[in-house]
């Protein structure tokens, strides 16, 4: 039997450490008791069942349902036509530029929070699901032009140069040559930047006021012993969610690579 290297081992236990607290989320979701500790008393489904009476609970799962569709929809908007203009051109600011795009990604996300804060209420925009939109559609700009980036890096501009030679204007090789080929990277990164207004807190936590978004009520839910089994629940069904977004959008952006080549 052939030995692990260092490395190897390395990264098996880097990834035990890293998951096995995760998958004891769905384990103890489970448990017919209320402690989270082994021994698991028994097994039920109760505590999933009893999520669908949660009023509060369903009104934030909207919330940030549509937080999660609009800020996924104007990043990347944005974030397709920033990521063509650097992969494609070159311009006075361009690496300043795409620094100042990065930035959310570097900065710790309660000074981002904290100053919006202040900015919104300094221009009259109250704590409310718009300023989350708007604080999440900054947070995932990053991931949108990152991801787009790499559907443009390779793409064959000699396509382009086609259509306009038989007559296409740049609108119209925009719209029937590029975006076709940039679909599969687009439906990417918007299930990615989906996933990251759906899970994201702290911005949600400073800027949603009286309209809670599903993270900020799952952590005004923690403080309550008798609530932790359905919080429990509730994650294990926005970890199973999230999984399964962010395969669907590897599948994607594997499929834009390959289309590109």
């Amino acid at each position: 039997m052939k030995r692990l290297s260092g490395l190897q081992t390395y990264a098996i236990l880097y990834l035990v450490f890293l998951y096995v607290p995760v998958l004891l989320l769905p384990l103890f979701s489970f448990n017919d008791g209320t402690i989270v500790a082994f021994p698991i008393k028994g097994w039920t489904l109760e505590w999933y069942r009893q999520l669908a009476g949660e009023a509060t609970l369903l009104n934030s799962l909207v919330n940030s349902l549509i937080v999660g569709s609009v800020a996924a929809l104007l990043s990347t908007s944005m974030g397709l036509f920033a990521a063509r203009a650097f992969v494609r051109y070159q311009f006075t600011g361009k690496r300043f530029s795409e620094g100042i795009v990065m930035l959310p990604l570097v900065v710790p996300g309660i000074i981002v929070a904290s100053s919006m804060l202040v900015l919104f209420i300094s221009v009259g925009l109250r704590p409310s699901l718009t300023a989350v939109i708007l604080g999440h559609t900054l947070l995932a700009l990053p991931f949108s032009v990152s991801i787009l980036k790499s559907a443009f890096d390779d793409f064959d501009i000699s396509l382009e140069e086609a259509a306009f030679d038989l007559g296409s204007g740049v609108w119209e090789t925009f719209r029937r040559v590029t975006l076709p080929i940039v679909v599969p990277g687009i439906v990417s990164s918007i299930l990615v930047t989906f996933t990251v207004s759906f899970d994201e807190f702290v911005l949600a936590f400073f800027l949603s006021g009286n309209d809670p978004t599903l993270p900020v009520y799952i952590w005004s839910q923690i403080r309550f012993p008798a609530k932790l089994p359905n919080t429990l629940a509730l994650g294990s069904l926005l970890l199973l969610a999230s999984v399964l977004l962010l395969v669907v959008a590897e599948l994607f952006r594997r499929r834009s690579s390959n289309k590109l080549v």
